[in-house]
């Protein structure tokens, strides 16, 4: 154990040293956790998602965490963890009745509860104990005795109508997680936990179909537009290059066509198909007029309505690709959906699928081809929270919500054995590249 410590440690020493140098050589100031700016130049910005300060930066946090678990008392540890819904619910409040706004306003000197209360409408006490609560985990800071401001992770909560929208988007999320646990015990039961949260039938797309939800479907449509992810994964992703002119790309289930345009600027000899659902697909036919009217009217882009559940129109493509979409679906309908795309397949076709790939906290077994990053002694292997924290509260939320998951690389290979698909490459990023071929005769 003392090894693990000090080897901890190191990482620490070791990392902060790098990034501190990183940070000197570039002439990047490095940020206070006290700052209260909201603004940074692109350069600031450019250097913070730069791939070695990124990973320098999960070195830190994940080392710091595993200290923690590794020295905080197992009773300390779990009494922080259980309850966690306290940073939910006391995030929301606070952007409810708009207090990150009024302590901007405010400034760095801050503001006293009882004027908080007095614009606010809220009792002083009540204020304080959640901003206290905040403050005490980096969220906000107390300057003076019941006097609260801003500090760096708590201004990104001032932009708050679209938090607010991700909030909103969120109340299905919440409703669902109360029934997570009686669901797990019987999922015989309902779909999902999100169809007892909910009381419906549906799954949660067909759900927002109804009458009284259409603000919800635009407030996840919002979020979803939101979750952007650099165009270099996709561009990278098809080996464009590698294509012959007029050959066929096509976007399954790929909503107004926003990652085909960017192939299409980059690839301009191949020609595309966007898919999706009617409703969908018409509203498509507006964005490309406006984007890309040329490609529209030539046919160079096709805008195609399709079901991903029923056979593939599309025959012998070069590559037919999904983003996104395997994660919201249990092994049973994802291989639905592969089998269709392979029964359409040629046999030299590929299937890239761009999704996330969840993680073994231990060691894996070591797979030909698939190099993925690899996390010193004695970190988890997914890098904890540093690395996997998001994606393991995604997971469960796709449990929640569809029964879905995010899958590991065994399983991904397992579901392409199912659907004769062999996954033959993976490259790591934000979304991970996943490329399949087909299996064909006795291979």
């Amino acid at each position: 154990m003392a090894e693990a410590l000090k080897a901890l440690v190191e990482i620490i020493s070791t990392e902060t040293d790098a990034l501190l140098s990183a940070y000197a050589t570039h002439e990047v100031k490095f940020p206070s956790i006290d700052e209260t700016s909201t603004t940074s130049s692109k350069k600031n910005t450019d250097f913070d998602v730069d791939p070695t300060i990124v990973r320098m930066r999960q070195l830190i946090v994940a080392a710091a965490a595993q200290l923690i678990a590794t020295v905080q008392p197992p009773g300390e540890f779990l009494q922080d963890a259980a309850p966690a819904m306290f940073k939910s619910a006391t995030l929301g409040f606070v952007i409810d009745v708009d207090v990150p706004e009024i302590l901007m306003e405010a400034g760095p000197m801050g503001l006293h509860v009882k004027d908080l209360a007095i614009v606010t409408g809220v009792d002083d006490s009540h204020l304080a104990r959640v901003l206290r609560y905040l403050a005490t985990r980096h969220i906000f800071r107390e300057v003076e005795p019941n006097v609260f401001a801003h500090n760096r992770n708590s201004t990104l909560l001032s932009k708050s109508k679209s938090l607010k929208e991700i909030k909103e988007e969120t109340d299905e999320l919440l409703a669902s997680s109360v029934h997570l646990s009686a669901w797990l015990r019987n999922p015989e039961q309902a779909p999902a936990a999100f169809n007892m949260g909910c009381k419906t039938p549906k799954k949660l797309w067909d759900w927002y179909k109804e009458p009284n939800n259409e603000a919800r479907l635009r407030r996840f449509t919002v979020g979803m537009k939101a979750n952007a992810y650099p165009s270099h994964i996709f561009t990278n992703g098809i080996h464009g290059d590698a294509l012959k002119a007029d050959d066929i790309v096509v976007d399954i289930g790929g909503s107004l066509g926003t990652v085909t345009l960017v192939l299409k600027k980059a690839f301009p000899s191949l020609n595309y198909v966007v898919q999706d659902i009617d409703k969908t697909i018409t509203a498509s036919g507006d964005y490309w007029r406006e984007h890309s009217p040329e490609a529209f009217e030539s046919g160079q882009v096709k805008l195609q309505a399709h079901n991903f559940f029923e056979p593939q129109p599309v025959k012998n493509a070069a590559v037919y690709f999904l983003r996104n979409i395997l994660h919201d679906w249990p092994d049973e309908e994802a291989c639905e959906i592969l089998s269709n795309i392979r029964d359409a397949a040629g046999p030299n076709s590929k299937l890239i699928v761009f999704e996330s790939l969840a993680r073994y906290t231990c060691e894996d077994s070591p797979r030909a081809n698939f190099s993925l990053p690899e996390a010193p002694y004695p970190l988890l292997k997914n890098l904890g929270v540093a690395g996997e924290g998001f994606l393991t509260a995604l997971d469960l939320g796709m449990l929640a919500l569809f029964n879905g998951k995010e899958r590991t690389l065994a399983e991904f290979e397992e579901l392409g054995i199912k659907t004769a698909w062999r996954l033959e490459s993976v490259k790591p990023g934000s979304l991970y590249t996943l490329v399949f071929s087909p299996i064909t005769g006795g291979t």
